[in-house]
């Protein structure tokens, strides 16, 4: 009789410490997520590094790495003007962290026996992403307009007896940014990793019931995870585009008051 597959689509989010340390009663242990954030920011360093050795005439690489980097640069001056040419390290390095971070989960090391970790797919990670965003945009803020900053959460026009109501909604949405930020890409991260293993368990079941399953299930789950993979992949880049794009977006409201 066949043996069903036992696969649980949240194991692949769960962390495992990978070296234990303890310090004054806090577990400071060097898990698989940081690894992999590791790996991620390892990669940002070499991708830039290769990308500023200035050749008269511009190699590969270069030329990917100035593209990524007029790409954001493009992207901050359309939303920000002039000033925000200054937050272009930030959000460049922030867009391919992310991106690299979304893609390498999806790499299929698997097979050799090597298991990514996609930490983009946990609310602590991207969480701290969008807390950096919004630290920054209300240090800018506060810093370039002093009190005057709170100017942002009454529109110009708003009817004196509406201020108070208006200004309380504008303040909720503002401060309710940083957490649909990171919730945007951590959601649509783990929606894809958790689909795929389910269709992984569908392949599996669908071969070991026997040929006439593997045909009617297995292979049709197969396909669609080829698909879906592919899918995954726009995903990845879409995603680290959104959050660079709504930072830069968050960052003209403090450097241009309405």
């Amino acid at each position: 009789m066949a043996s069903e597959a036992k696969v649980d689509p949240m194991h692949q989010f769960t962390i495992e410490p990978l070296a234990r340390f303890e310090l004054a009663g806090y577990d400071l242990s060097f898990t698989n997520s940081a690894l992999w954030m590791a790996i991620a920011a390892a990669l940002l360093t070499l991708f830039v590094a290769g990308g500023m050795r200035r050749q008269l005439v511009p190699g590969r690489w270069q030329m990917m790495v100035e593209t990524f980097t007029g790409f954001i640069d493009g992207m901050l001056e359309a939303n920000v003007g002039k000033a925000g040419r200054k937050y272009v390290p930030y959000v460049f390095s922030l867009f391919m962290f992310i991106l690299f971070a979304n893609l390498l989960g999806l790499l299929p090391l698997g097979i050799v026996g090597l298991h990514p970790f996609t930490f983009t797919s946990h609310f602590t990670v991207t969480g701290v992403l969008a807390v950096m965003s919004f630290s920054i945009v209300l240090i800018v803020g506060f810093w370039r307009h002093g009190l005057h900053f709170f100017s942002l959460f009454v529109p110009h026009g708003t009817p004196i007896l509406m201020a108070p109501f208006i200004f309380i909604i504008e303040l909720f949405s503002f401060m309710i940014r940083p957490f649909s930020l990171a919730l945007r890409l951590f959601v649509a991260m783990m929606a894809g990793h958790v689909l795929l293993k389910v269709l992984s368990g569908f392949v599996i079941d669908g071969t070991n019931a026997g040929a006439g399953f593997g045909l009617l299930v297995g292979v049709p789950s197969f396909a669609l995870m080829i698909g879906i993979s592919a899918l995954e992949i726009l995903v990845a880049g879409i995603q680290a585009y959104v959050f660079a794009l709504l930072t830069s977006l968050y960052i003209n409201d403090a450097e241009n008051l309405h």
